[in-house]
């Protein structure tokens, strides 16, 4: 197969990630895709694997030409931002890149992505194939004409992306984007992000506000700062109980992920 264009999504998680500082960046990043055989909610199957997109990746490192960020691949529009760079790793492809806050669709793609993060439930890419095949679940070549598609997975071995978009509705749920907007724009770290990264990886709100209160600290003795600790979240939440010392353990144990 040579010259095949498709569509491949992906789900996105934005609810841990928002900023609330004044001055967004509209940084993020993005699980794009994953490695290995899976089957999408419409009934497609892939199984992507590293190898098929390595000399693209390569390329578009060597460019420094951004991949465009489109709205539900709306490639006749302008785009709501751009995509800087991609990195493999075990489990699949990830995107960092921003979005135009200073146009209107970048800045209105961005309320959205604020005021309702499961708006837009997902990213997509839009995938080529110079190369491709057929493969079951295993990743083992065969022909679906002969021995039936029920088992065939679609598999990219020579291709790359056109762009990746912001969409409606997710196929592959076990992609997501993982941040958006810890650091803004003056390099300081937005703590709420935090906070609300370890609310949603199970730890109670207590539990958090004393981990992030915690790395406050250790942040502001890195930094010199000589201003008094603001204690306002700790006493907001001063039911509070756990230690300083579970505390310290509960952000090392962020910060090693």
């Amino acid at each position: 197969m040579k010259n095949l264009t498709l569509v491949c999504e992906a789900k996105v998680a934005l609810s841990q990630n928002l900023s609330e500082g004044e001055n967004p960046s509209g940084i993020l990043e993005a699980r794009v895709t994953t490695w290995g055989a899976r089957e999408g909610a419409d009934g497609r199957k892939f199984n992507y694997q590293p190898e098929g997109f390595a000399d693209w990746s390569a390329e578009f490192a060597e460019a420094g030409k951004p991949l465009p960020m489109f709205l539900n691949h709306n490639d006749l529009g302008m785009p709501m931002g751009e995509w800087t760079s991609f990195e493999f790793d075990d489990d699949g492809m990830t995107a960092k890149g921003r979005l135009y806050l200073n146009t209107v669709g970048g800045s209105d793609l961005y309320q959205i992505l604020k005021e309702s993060p499961n708006m837009f439930g997902g990213v997509s890419v839009g995938a080529y194939a110079e190369e491709a095949c057929y493969v079951n679940a295993d990743g083992e070549e065969f022909n679906p004409d002969t021995m039936g598609d029920d088992e065939a997975y679609f598999q990219i071995t020579k291709g790359g992306l056109r762009e990746v978009s912001v969409v409606m509705y997710p196929n592959n749920p076990n992609a997501e984007i993982s941040k958006l907007e810890f650091f803004r724009p003056d390099g300081s770290a937005d703590l709420k992000v935090l906070e609300q990264a370890l609310r949603d990886a199970g730890l109670l709100k207590k539990d958090a506000v004393t981990s992030v209160s915690i790395l406050k600290k250790a942040l502001e003795k890195r930094d010199a700062t000589l201003k008094p600790i603001e204690n306002s979240d700790a006493k907001r939440d001063s039911d509070a109980d756990v230690t300083e010392a579970e505390a310290k353990t509960l952000v090392a144990w962020v910060l090693s992920q």
